[in-house]
């Protein structure tokens, strides 16, 4: 699914009212109706008092469009009207009369009114700014603003919680609404995805809106969200007759001492996501916990009994990870240099490793093109250098992964892939993830994709979201509290059918109908 700029959205707007010959009127009341549908689907005509605050502009007419179906409807509601300008959109107008015709006059909230009532077991709809703000609101109407966040009442955003700016970090965080669900339109919005800016709606939803479908499809854009159906685009089915050298052979470099875990369930989700062979290269202090927890595997092992010395193997594996567990002896740091400068097998990455090349930027060239790397916020710091904000970290990302042609992987809430000046944000994934190990199973699950022939992008976007639907599934059995990394492991064969079910109903439905 694609993500807009605020251009590209009013570009959206003004195409489909064109090619499907409507008045942006009729867009609005389109947009006001999915609303309530939306609404009113989820209470069926409940008696819960229900306050909507709308701005005078475009989301203050799809405000106002939802409070006169409401009232059509016999809902208990009270309507207000934040006076902060004296300019007013054109269908903001409409709808006020069109709302007035009803015989129901919406209250005009300016800087001398006091504060409506807002008990905490009503619902506030939020429709005081929309995407086109970019400067913090008065402090009159911040005051609402903060009135309705501390009601401890059940908000609910129209389209973006009032007070975000679609394109540059805020500055006044106490002149944001603090929405509990958004309803959004068309498409997802960027500054859900990001953590300085995600906080300020806990849920959100896409409603179809009927926009330009030929348009939405034809205008290019550098951010996607990615779902099951773009994951299906890339998946590989199996053919018959493949066997184990089919799908490669998956080499996972790590381990220390105190840290063999990392390298095992590196190993463990590599072979779960489909590699045909996987070969764990570690200390020699982890050689019986892998080959007893893991028989599966196949083991070499260092000279060495605590750490990585020298890494030597007589094999020829199809995809390397390295880093889970590794630490950062002086050994290891040079028998890694000295792997990566003659290293020609695509890489993943991770913790350990991606510091040391943080300390010597001078590897960055001999992975040029050829590798993947998966820092979590930290470990990013350490390659790119601080930030001022989420958008300046998006772009400086961007510049890294541009000059090193490198896939960059950013770990958060929506993980986000870059490759080639593209961001893949991912809509798999919970809280319960945030756990030790977490990362080291996203290794290897990415590992294991590469090893079967998928390619740097393609073994990245998919393993980040089998990954994350293995953690949602695996979720509903422990809760997020008990959540483990291996847990992950064991629901990833899950993640791969989940992946494939809903295909192949739709395709049998198809035959039947034939």
């Amino acid at each position: 699914m694609k993500i807009f700029s605020t251009k590209q959205i009013r570009l959206a707007d003004k195409l489909t009212i064109e090619r499907q010959n409507i008045t942006s009127d009729e867009l609005m009341e389109r947009a006001g109706k999915t609303v309530f549908n939306w609404i009113n689907r989820q209470l069926v005509n409940s008696k819960v008092k229900i306050h909507i605050f709308c701005g005078i502009g475009n989301n203050g007419g799809d405000g106002l469009v939802v409070a006169r179906l409401l009232l059509e409807q016999g809902y208990d509601i009270s309507a207000y009207v934040v006076n902060y300008s004296d300019k007013r959109s054109k269908d903001f107008l409409l709808n006020f009369d069109r709302i007035k015709n009803l015989k129901y006059w919406p209250e005009l909230l300016t800087e001398d009114n006091d504060l409506p009532r807002i008990g905490a077991n009503d619902i506030v709809i939020d429709a005081i700014f929309g995407i086109g703000l970019n400067r913090p609101a008065a402090s009159w109407v911040a005051a609402i603003i903060n009135h309705i966040n501390k009601s401890g009442a059940f908000v609910l955003s129209v389209d973006i919680p009032s007070g975000l700016y679609m394109e540059k970090a805020i500055t006044e965080k106490d002149t944001v609404i603090r929405a509990n669900y958004t309803l959004t339109f068309q498409l997802p919005k960027l500054i859900f995805l990001l953590p300085q800016s995600g906080i300020y709606t806990e849920y959100w939803e896409v409603l179809d809106i009927g926009q330009d479908a030929e348009h939405l499809y034809k205008e290019p854009t550098d951010m996607f969200y990615v779902e099951k159906y773009d994951v299906l685009g890339v998946y590989k089915p199996r053919g018959r007759f493949s066997h184990k050298g089919t799908f490669g052979h998956a080499l996972i470099i790590g381990g220390s001492y105190g840290k063999i875990g990392a390298a095992l369930m590196c190993s463990e989700a590599a072979l779960h996501s489909g590699a045909g062979l996987v070969t764990s290269y570690i200390p020699k202090c982890g050689y019986q916990t892998i080959q007893a927890s893991f028989p599966e595997a196949m083991v070499l092992t260092d000279s060495e009994e605590t750490h990585i010395s020298n890494i030597k193997f007589d094999i020829t594996p199809t995809a390397i990870a390295i880093g889970p567990g590794l630490g950062k002896h002086a050994d290891t740091v040079k028998a890694f240099s000295d792997f990566i400068i003659q290293n020609k097998k695509p890489l993943v990455v991770d913790a350990d490793a991606l510091n040391i090349i943080s300390e010597n930027q001078h590897l960055l060239k001999a992975i040029k093109g050829n590798a993947i790397l998966t820092p979590h916020p930290k470990e990013l710091e350490r390659l790119i250098g601080s930030w001022k904000d989420d958008f300046d970290k998006l772009e400086k990302a961007k510049q890294f992964s541009k000059e090193n042609e490198l896939v960059l992987l950013i770990k958060g809430a929506y993980t986000v892939t870059i490759n080639k000046g593209e961001l893949y944000f991912n809509s798999t994934g919970n809280p319960g993830m945030a756990t030790g190990g977490s990362g080291d199973v996203l290794t290897g699950v990415i590992c294991g994709l590469l090893a079967q022939g998928y390619s740097l992008f393609e073994a990245a976007i998919m393993g980040v979201y089998i990954h994350g639907r293995a953690g949602d599934l695996a979720v509903l059995r422990s809760g997020v509290e008990a959540l483990t990394a291996t847990d992950i492991i064991d629901f990833t064969g899950d993640a791969f059918i989940d992946l494939l079910k809903k295909n192949t109903k739709d395709y049998q439905e198809n035959q039947d109908n034939a």
